[in-house]
């Protein structure tokens, strides 16, 4: 049976954008809200945002906590909305909100802008994710081996499902705009090659499907950087000794090169503006991507042997992990809300949907596609000061490079010290109430016995993108 949520904790790992402060005016009066809400902002430079984030839920007081990127504007109604998503029954363990992208209007929009657009479709991405405490507590919270926003959203919500909680869709909405960026950034974001080299050593050869991310483009990207070395090579070869073969295997080898370079920039460029400038960035940025993701992989993959998933606690009324993902075809979804049965093959989204009106559950989870949240700072920020309604007032957040264990706490002119994790947290609260702190052993469950998720608990993951999104 649904009911409201005892408290919302809103946790915004940042690195002193001023986005933030557009965030956080745009959630308004948090003492609107029907129910105890706080607010909390973690520093997250130096350990990336799965360590920030991981800091924030664990200093969380209240039932559920919901992470917002600090480059995100929340909708007008999202605080309310917000809790309507909450009202849930006990299965769920966690709800997605809406992420809108404006692209510009009378152009086409840039690769940078398509691929920020790509977190419109995206599945269980921390854009905006709220997640039950105990979830996450069972989950073991984000994988810090992730180091950027890349890969980790979605690798926790395979883990929260495992541990057989379901995952919805919601109402709530936030706007991403697409923040600047200089013309490297693609190549810059050739780092998360390395995140899913550890995917291909937590999950095996099927972490694709598992996470419902379509097929990439490395295996091109290894031949195309392979071809480049052999024509070099070959090339040092002709001119040291003068041979035909070494100089007929270089030409071959070059146009291996050129053929495979032209291909990617053109399905870049194609979909594009067409100008000048994005053309002349599109051509020399796909000659420098292939090696730079290849390398990249590599180090992910020596720097992964051996791991295994963190280890996840099932949810307290399930009694067989085998059997916490799958649900009879035609199930009815509670009022207001439509379940999608996910029992589908691999790679093909599931297909009895039961529609109601409301919002709908997706047991799939995609790339997100996002631009990497952490790779700009602000030199000389010192933090934002926030007050609420109810005449508490936030400390700052103070920037420090590194790890701090000072959770300030704004609380009616008081002020305690917790044992935190990484980063500085920063708290402001609205509403009565501190709100239920669940815990637990954490103990394997839907795993096999080298950690991965068991068939059947990966069964209702395996259906890859919903219907009407994008998969990135």
């Amino acid at each position: 049976m649904s009911r409201l949520p005892n408290g919302v904790s809103i946790v915004v790992p940042t690195i002193g954008r001023p986005s933030l402060g557009t965030l956080i005016a745009s959630l308004g009066d948090l003492t609107a809200a029907p129910v105890p809400v706080e607010l909390l902002t973690v520093d997250g430079r130096g350990r990336g945002p799965a360590a920030a984030r991981n800091a924030g839920w664990r200093a969380a007081r209240h039932e559920w906590v919901a992470f917002l990127d600090d480059d995100v504007v929340a909708g007008p109604d999202w605080l309310l909305r917000l809790v309507d998503d909450l009202t849930v029954d006990g299965t769920v363990g966690g709800v997605q909100g809406r992420v809108m992208v404006p692209l510009p209007a009378g152009r086409r929009p840039t690769d940078w802008e398509r691929v920020t657009a790509g977190l419109a479709g995206g599945a269980w991405i921390t854009a905006d994710m709220a997640y039950r405490r105990e979830a996450l507590v069972g989950a073991g919270g984000f994988d810090e081996r992730f180091p950027r926003a890349f890969r980790e959203d979605a690798e926790l919500a395979l883990r929260v499902h495992a541990a057989g909680w379901r995952l919805l869709r919601g109402g709530r909405a936030v706007t991403h705009p697409v923040r600047p960026e200089g013309p490297w950034v693609s190549v810059r974001t050739q780092r998360g090659n390395a995140d899913d080299a550890l995917l291909r050593h937590l999950y095996g050869r099927r972490w694709r499907s598992l996470l419902g991310v379509p097929p990439g483009r490395r295996r091109r990207h290894a031949a195309v950087t392979a071809a480049g070395l052999a024509a070099i090579g070959l090339s040092g070869v002709a001119a040291a000794t003068g041979g035909r073969g070494a100089r007929a295997g270089a030409l071959a080898a070059g146009l291996v090169w050129a053929a495979g370079t032209a291909r990617f920039a053109a399905a870049r460029i194609l979909p594009g503006p067409r100008t000048l400038r994005e053309v002349a960035t599109m051509t020399v940025t796909s000659v420098a991507i292939p090696p730079v993701a290849v390398a990249a992989w590599c180090r992910g993959w020596l720097r992964g042997r051996g791991a295994l998933p963190l280890p996840v606690t099932p949810r307290p009324s399930i009694a067989d992990p085998a059997t916490i993902t799958r649900r009879s075809q035609g199930s009815t979804a509670e009022p207001g809300r439509h379940e999608a049965d996910t029992i589908a093959e691999p790679g093909r989204p599931g297909a009895d949907t039961a529609s109601e009106p409301g919002r709908s559950e997706l047991d799939t989870v995609a790339e997100s596609g996002r631009p990497g949240a952490g790779t700009a700072s602000r030199p000389g920020w010192s933090g934002v000061d926030t007050v609420t309604g109810s005449g508490r007032s936030g400390a700052g957040i103070t920037a420090e490079h590194g790890p701090s264990e000072v959770d300030t706490r704004a609380d009616a002119g008081r002020s305690e010290v917790d044992a935190g994790s990484a980063g500085r947290a920063s708290r402001v609260d609205a509403g009565p109430g501190a709100g239920a702190r669940p815990g637990g052993p954490a103990a394997p469950a839907g795993h096999g016995a080298d950690g991965r998720p068991s068939d059947a608990s990966a069964a209702a993951f395996a259906a890859g993108p919903a219907r009407g999104g994008v998969a990135r």
